[in-house]
């Protein structure tokens, strides 16, 4: 069974979060430390094995300084 009918949608937003961290030069570890929780948290974030909320997900853009529009505008 699929996890969401939306996964490309969703897949879209998880490859920015990567995308980003990346792209600022950050360790999973932390942001992991930044965000309260484990690397494995942010490793499977992105890896698209746990689904993050909307409000984890504005917690990301926080860190990372970037609008949540930035992470869903291709998912809309």
């Amino acid at each position: 069974m699929k996890k969401t009918i939306y996964k490309p949608k969703y897949e879209s937003v998880v490859k920015k979060l990567k995308e980003v961290r990346l792209q600022l030069g950050m360790k999973q570890e932390t942001v992991a430390e930044a965000l309260g929780k484990y690397q494995s948290y942010v490793s499977k974030v992105e890896s698209g094995d746990r689904r993050i909320d909307v409000i984890e997900l504005l917690e990301f853009a926080k860190l990372y300084k970037k609008d949540i529009k930035f992470f869903i505008n291709e998912a809309i």
